[in-house]
């Protein structure tokens, strides 16, 4: 039972990296919000202090010269929350301090010490700035300009915290909002967009031994990732449906072959047990029933040879060559078949441009040539020459067996390699065979890497070419 979901696992990415896309905003949103409205708030205090260092003027009433005038002092930024503030005269001359000012921090920094930051007063933060070396604003023109003021001035953050948690609250808020729209989104768009694939498994699904046909809708075969695996889809269940009716038809045509020769060998027999006969007749009828089991025995050996000649084909069977020389394989299938060739007066011409060396069972070799062969010198007509060659090109080596016949009909052309089939429909004993050297010639070729091809036409003559990867 399926326990893993394709569209759960995207639904489920696409949501973790909205969450993390999401946090991140509101951390960089949050961020930014709070440095604007710090660097904000640092220029109200920066101009909190120094209209707390334009309230202070020079004064012959003074001790110190100077004066503050306490009572314009302004309102505090936060209501019910008071701002607290001191002045200094450089170096140490205390001028003003607010009421609440608190009297640890009451000690000045090091001349020339511009300060800004957050403490707590009585558990509130606070913003803390501190300004040196300002000059005292309100002067006459004839007193000396010596003295210089430090103003500390500190006000409450809280406006500040307060407008950063609500900015937080609605881009969480925008922020989930939009995360459960584009998650929603997110999965509408992986439905439909899976909707193919689910398609493709739903005709898929419908293939059984009596439908080999993949037919999916049209939006299959529109979708660019699903094209190359419907074709490939497709591919394999024509080969798979060939491949099922060849052993159909294989086995049919198989019995239909064992019967023949098996119904003869009984009828054979039985005739001799009919009535008693002599010795002339019992010999008579034995050759007979031996000419039959060879026959028999001939065909089960060509099945056994196509058997094993479309494992090697396939990989099932591993085996140890070494490399042959063609041409001597050539030779060997030409003395084999001349006296066929000669019964018939059939010239067999051979050519070669040189020896040509392939990784190759021999057997096999000479099987393959004189197929292709005692079908040439077969279908030839008496008086004609039957032309076997080899020539090597680059990496491959070329044997051409050609023919001078009445040729192969444009029809019959595509299925003379498969197994039983015969150009002559009938199924008498005198038609020259089984169908089957073909089809073993092409399994033996194809195991060693090859490639065979019939080239032919009505009344033009056949042409058999056989490709096979040379070792120089």
């Amino acid at each position: 039972m399926a326990t893993t979901s394709i569209q759960r696992r995207l639904v489920a990415v696409i949501a973790i990296s909205q969450l993390l896309l999401a946090v991140g905003l509101i951390d960089v949103a949050v961020f930014v919000t709070r440095a604007q409205l710090r660097r904000a708030f640092d220029v109200a205090l920066q101009g909190r202090a120094m209209s707390i260092a334009a309230l202070v003027r020079y004064s012959e009433d003074s001790p110190h010269k100077l004066l503050f005038e306490g009572d314009l002092v302004p309102q505090p930024l936060e209501k019910g929350l008071p701002d607290v503030y001191e002045v200094y005269a450089d170096p140490h001359v205390l001028i003003a301090r607010s009421p609440n000012w608190p009297e640890k921090d009451a000690v000045l920094p090091p001349r020339g010490y511009r300060w800004i930051a957050t403490y707590a007063i009585n558990g509130v933060p606070y913003r803390k700035l501190r300004l040196q070396h300002v000059p005292v604003l309100d002067r006459e023109s004839d007193i000396p300009t010596a003295d210089y003021l430090t103003v500390t001035y500190a006000a409450p953050i809280e406006p500040v915290l307060r407008a950063v948690s609500d900015v937080l609250l609605y881009i969480v808020i925008g922020s989930l909002v939009l995360l459960a729209v584009s998650v929603a989104f997110s999965f509408w768009a992986l439905r439909r967009s899976l909707r193919p694939l689910s398609a493709l498994a739903d005709s898929a699904r419908a293939i059984s031994p009596r439908n080999w046909k993949l037919d999916p809708p049209e939006e299959v075969w529109e979708t660019y990732e699903l094209e190359p695996l419907t074709q490939a889809m497709t591919s394999m269940l024509t080969d798979l449906h060939r491949a099922f009716t060849q052993q159909r038809e294989f086995l049919a045509n198989a019995a239909h072959e064992l019967k023949t020769p098996v119904a003869i060998l009984k009828s054979t027999l039985q005739s001799l047990l009919q009535r008693p006969r002599s010795a002339d007749e019992y010999r008579t009828g034995v050759e007979e029933a031996l000419d039959d089991m060879a026959r028999l025995e001939k065909l089960l050996h060509s099945m056994l040879r196509l058997a094993r000649a479309e494992q090697w084909a396939a990989g099932s069977l591993q085996r140890d060559l070494t490399p042959v020389d063609i041409g001597m394989t050539c030779q060997l299938a030409v003395e084999r078949l001349r006296p066929l060739a000669d019964q018939r007066q059939i010239g067999i011409d051979f050519v070669t441009n040189g020896a040509v060396r392939i990784p190759a069972d021999p057997d096999d070799l000479e099987l393959v040539w004189a197929n292709l062969l005692e079908n040439a010198i077969r279908f030839s007509p008496s008086g004609e020459v039957v032309r076997i060659a080899i020539h090597a090109e680059q990496q491959d080596c070329y044997v051409e067996v050609t023919d001078r016949g009445p040729g192969i009909p444009s029809k019959q052309l595509p299925h003379i390699f498969e197994r039983f089939h015969r150009g002559d429909s009938s199924r008498a004993r005198n038609t020259g065979g089984y169908g089957l050297g073909l089809a073993i010639s092409k399994a033996l070729v194809e195991a060693y890497g090859g490639t065979i091809e019939a080239q032919s036409g009505d009344g033009a003559g056949t042409r058999m070419v056989v490709c096979l990867p040379a070792v120089r």
